[in-house]
């Protein structure tokens, strides 16, 4: 026995405690391969599930690794079964392997073949495949390719794709270091997902995932599609390419609702792409308008159903998706593993930050306390009615302006999810409002603004979650937000990561009301951020700082 930071369950949870002097260390060790679940001030809990260390062998961990770390970091002796356990799920990634045979074509090979007649027993497996060729191995229909990693993900055997990838329409283009070059970490990223063929990159906000999609780009040498969340982002993208790549400007198109240009280069939005006509989904054809080499999905934590539904059907095309975080919401990471591609490179926000490329965070959680009458009126509200009473409690505001007075002069975001809400705070301070029914160009106009420090504040909505880059934003100010979305909370921190050029501390605050579902909101929420290593410290709202003296 040892006195380490971990205490690993036989239930597969591991305790970590927070205040030992390795929990740092072992914090960085566990998370390629587990799960946050509990984040409260001194323990907090993970979770080793199956996606969590399948994802981890597919970025190139063995099992072997994995057992070391829990052995070399528990408290007291891990149980044999558990350790068994965790060989057996990870040796299931790859015993079923997809291959492309020259005389049949796409082929389900078996490593072993008692998987393989255990799988094929399967009524959702039976009508992907066609004839057995041997004992190990049985035809896929071509078509079927992602359907049949879908399922077999879900039978709990996770095929390795060996398929190979078509290489697309060739389309020469170089990065331009030219004051700049690439990083060591978007290096490793951009080699490693091509090494895999596809799959996923993840990276925090502010480290560059834009320049880790050109990099992937000079590699394939092909058309590529873009995918991106919205207008903003895509005219980003765009200005990002033209700047650190030889690519042109008739070279690369933009696909969104204002316009319809197919070009070697070609970047859409998800809105776009997902717009139904009479029950069809018209655009969807741009996947086939070309012969792409590679598809790139930017936020793939974010990707609509009917995308996953499609990208099932291309899965010979090299597949890249750039995210935060790999958590989704909905349930889907299975989804992104077996339709997109595995986890390719991962590297911890606290790595990148000691680095320097980007920006150290306090992250604080404010409290407030509601009035005797609004306690009784959320007492007495409807369950679905009490989240947006505590969130848009009238003291939040106070905070709001006491957080603005202590910040004065620095570049500030404030973020939430009411739009009423939202726009009496815009009138109330005299500061512009971002939502989703804001032009596109006033939204450029605003954000430009505010880079160049013209405008010191923005009240933005959820719109300015994902892709949009505020380099000088120091300050965010949480005050609502998508119930308990740790996706959603990874992204507004991200929003004031961007190194800042005295090197100061980006503060992010949560506006939270006491003893509410917003504050049970707030502590899933920030879950995904206690594992990368971001300590939320707690104050009453009686307790904020000072104004500094003018």
């Amino acid at each position: 026995m040892t006195d380490g930071p971990l205490i690993v369950q036989s239930d597969k949870t591991l305790l970590l405690e927070t205040d030992h002097p390795l929990a740092d260390e072992c914090r960085r060790a566990i998370a390629p391969f587990a799960e946050l679940e509990r984040a409260p001030e001194h323990i907090h809990t993970y979770r080793l599930t199956p996606l969590g260390l399948w994802n981890a062998r597919a970025a190139g961990q063995d099992a072997e690794h994995v057992v070391d770390v829990l052995l070399r970091y528990s408290r007291y002796p891990v149980t044999h079964a558990l350790l068994v356990d965790v060989a057996e799920t990870m040796s299931r990634y790859g015993r079923m392997q997809l291959q492309l045979d020259p005389v049949h074509g796409l082929v389900l090979h078996a490593v072993d073949q008692a998987v393989l007649e255990e799988v094929l027993r399967s009524a959702k497996i039976k009508p992907l495949v066609g004839a057995r060729i041997d004992a190990d191995t049985v035809v896929v229909h071509p078509s079927e390719r992602g359907h049949m990693k879908q399922v077999l993900l879900r039978l709990g055997w996770p095929a390795e794709d060996l398929a190979g990838y078509v290489d697309g329409e060739s389309h020469p283009m170089a990065l331009v270091e030219d004051g700049w070059e690439l990083r060591q970490y978007q290096r490793e990223a951009a080699e490693g997902f091509w090494h895999g063929g596809s799959g996923v990159v993840v990276l925090p906000c502010g480290a560059g995932k834009t320049l880790v999609g050109a990099a992937a780009m000079a590699l394939a040498q092909a058309t590529t599609l873009i995918l991106v969340t919205n207008t903003v982002s895509a005219r980003q993208w765009r200005h990002e390419l033209l700047m650190r790549t030889t690519l042109t400007e008739d070279e690369i198109g933009e696909y969104s609702g204002n316009k319809k240009e197919v070009r070697p280069v070609t970047i859409a939005t998800y809105q776009v792409m997902t717009t139904r006509r009479k029950g069809v989904y018209t655009h969807l054809e741009l996947f086939d308008a070309r012969d792409w080499g590679l598809i790139l999905y930017d936020e793939v934590h974010l990707l609509p159903a009917p995308i996953f539904r499609f990208t099932a059907d291309i899965q010979a095309r090299r597949r890249l998706g750039l995210t935060a975080t790999l958590v989704r919401e909905d349930g889907h990471e299975g989804d992104v593993f077996s339709l997109i591609g595995p986890k390719r490179y991962d590297v911890p926000w606290k790595d990148i930050e000691a680095q320097g490329w980007i920006a150290p965070a306090d992250c604080v959680e404010v409290r407030v306390t509601l009035p005797h009458s609004q306690r009784l009126a959320y007492a007495t509200a409807e369950p679905e009615e009490r989240y947006r009473l505590a969130a848009t409690a009238d003291g939040k505001t106070q905070v709001v302006e006491e957080l603005l007075a202590h910040h004065a002069g620095e570049q500030t975001l404030i973020i939430g999810q009411y739009l009423d809400q939202l726009h009496e705070l815009g009138d109330r301070l005299g500061v512009p409002v971002i939502t989703g029914e804001t032009t596109v160009r006033e939204r450029e106009r605003l954000y430009e603004e505010f880079r160049n420090g013209a405008v010191k504040t923005l009240v933005v909505s959820k719109v300015a979650n994902f892709s949009i880059d505020l380099p000088e934003a120091t300050v965010a100010i949480q005050i609502s937000g998508s119930f308990g979305s740790r996706q959603e909370e990874a992204q507004r921190l991200g929003r004031i990561l961007r190194p800042k050029h005295d090197g100061r501390t980006a503060r992010f605050y949560a506006v939270v009301a006491r003893d509410t579902v917003d504050q049970d909101f707030a502590a899933h929420r920030q879950r995904f951020l206690a594992e990368q290593g971001y300590a939320y410290r707690i104050i009453d709202s009686t307790d904020l700082p000072p104004a500094p003296l003018p």
